[in-house]
């Protein structure tokens, strides 16, 4: 039997290194030998927290985290046609029924029944090989790297917070929050076209990130009034679309004043399970609209079409990275260090 080197989280804070098998396939499967896997904040949440929003990880077991992930093809089942032995592949994390009546609309982000790699009790990928169905493995042009793959799965969660939010052509957005979900949102709002970009957060060094990525202004919202920057800037009109990207309570709050008269709402990051103080009296003045992300649909073609033409160069979100050996290295930095590292990848 050819065993493998996986990763576990034991407990909480901490990782452990393990010998397990090498999964078979199955005639609809392929079989990747992964190369880069993301650090997500759902993966740091698991492992310092050992919960993220409603999902619990069971502490009493090992759990494998990750779910960013691409790699290449190194055996197909039998009745794969689509792949072959050498492709370069991103996968999609979520396995879906393909039979209830979100997945048969095309909404299959809402499938009741679905497998996502890393939300328990469903194992996750940091680990050398997986097997996986072929028709969620998307192929990789030639100049798409598989540390460019492995960002694709972030960066699908951007583009459906801009469909969702019906980012238009010159439009003024407002991104709170600049982590990575933040940082995508950004990039796919410029190629929709957006005229002016307005990102805010509490960390210098995201702020820059955003900066750097072509964010019109950054606003550090722990040294400056955010709201009376916002309506500076807009000239008191506020932003057609506003994503809160955080998860935060306070960010959640804020969005209902940044948000112009007629604009949109758009909810992307998890927030906690607890109670959130809204004014839905501003929402109400505004005939504002409130929109939500959950996951994505229908978006890693596009995605990996944006990154081979060049239009997004998703890489650049990368702040550290990491190889399979120093994972314990790797999150305990995800944790502690939230003035320097924005994304953090390892390398298999």
């Amino acid at each position: 039997m050819k065993m493998q080197k996986a990763a576990y989280m034991r407990g909480t804070n901490k990782m452990v290194l393990k010998e397990i098998p090498v999964p078979d396939i199955k005639d609809e499967e392929v079989l990747v030998h992964l190369e880069y896997v993301g650090i997500c904040g759902s993966d740091v949440h698991y492992f310092h927290y050992g919960n993220c929003g409603a999902y619990k990880v069971n502490l009493e077991e090992d759990f494998m985290l990750g779910h960013e992930c691409a790699g290449t093809v190194v055996k197909t089942g039998k009745n794969v046609t689509g792949l072959k032995e050498g492709d370069r592949v991103a996968l999609e994390p979520g396995i879906t029924c393909g039979k209830c009546e979100f997945c048969k609309t095309g909404h299959y982000n809402l499938c009741p029944d679905v497998v996502f790699l890393a939300t328990p009790p469903v194992q996750g990928c940091y680990e050398e090989y997986i097997a996986f169905p072929a028709d969620m493995c998307f192929k990789l042009p030639d100049n798409v790297s598989t540390e460019e793959g492995a960002l694709i799965e972030p960066l699908s969660v951007g583009f459906y917070a801009v469909n969702q939010g019906e980012v238009q052509t010159g439009d003024t957005v407002v991104i709170l929050g600049a982590g990575c979900i933040g940082l995508v949102t950004l990039l796919a709002s410029k190629a929709r076209g957006a005229g002016r970009i307005i990102v805010t957060d509490l960390v210098d060094a995201r702020l820059a990130k955003a900066k750097e990525l072509g964010a019109d202004y950054v606003i550090n919202s722990g040294q400056t009034d955010m709201l009376k920057e916002i309506e500076k800037i807009t000239g008191g009109r506020g932003g057609d679309v506003v994503f809160e990207t955080a998860g935060s309570p306070v960010t959640i709050a804020q969005s209902a004043f940044v948000v112009r008269r007629g604009g949109t709402i758009t909810l992307v990051g998890l927030s906690s399970q607890e109670e959130i103080n809204y004014n839905f009296a501003q929402i109400m003045d505004k005939e504002a609209r409130i929109t939500t992300v959950f996951r994505y649909r229908n978006i890693y073609p596009k995605a990996i079409a944006a990154v081979a033409s060049g239009t997004i160069d998703v890489k650049r979100i990368i702040t550290h990275r990491f190889d399979l050996d120093h994972i314990q290295e790797a999150f305990d930095e995800a944790v502690s260090n939230k003035t320097d590292l924005v994304k953090a990848v390892i390398k298999i």
